[in-house]
C-alpha cells in the first residue's frame, strides 16, 4: 500500500480537526478543499484490495505447485497484504474517531 496516500488522509483529517477546533495555525480551506478525499480513500482501498487479490493468486499458485512461485514471494506478498489492511483499519479508526469528535461538537 502506498503510504503517502493514508499520511494524506491522516494530514487531511488532522487539518480538518484543527480548523474545527478553532486553531490559529490551521491551514487555509482551499488548501483542505484541493485535495479529493473521497478519491485519495478509493485509491487506498483499492491499493489495499489488489495487495490482497495477489497475494492470494501467489497463495493458489504455490499450493498448485505451479512452476516459478517460490514460498518466500508467497509470505512476503502475504505480508505486504496484512500490513496494508491493518493500515487501512487504523485510518477507518481515525475516520470513525473524527466522525464522533465532529459529531459531538456544540454547535
Amino acid at each position: 500500500m502506498d503510504k503517502s496516500g493514508i499520511d494524506n488522509i491522516l494530514q487531511q483529517l488532522q487539518a480538518t480537526s484543527a480548523l474545527a477546533s478553532g486553531a490559529k495555525n490551521a491551514p487555509a480551506t482551499d488548501e483542505i478543499a484541493s485535495v479529493d478525499f473521497n478519491e485519495k480513500l478509493k485509491a487506498a482501498i483499492d491499493q489495499v484490495n489488489n495487495a490482497q487479490q495477489s497475494a492470494d493468486r501467489l497463495s493458489e499458485h504455490f499450493v498448485s505447485d505451479q512452476p516459478g512461485v517460490d514460498l518466500h514471494e508467497v509470505m512476503i506478498s502475504l505480508q505486504k497484504a496484512n500490513i496494508s489492511f491493518q493500515s487501512m483499519v487504523q485510518v477507518r479508526n481515525k475516520l470513525v474517531t473524527a466522525y464522533q469528535e465532529i459529531m459531538n461538537m456544540q454547535v
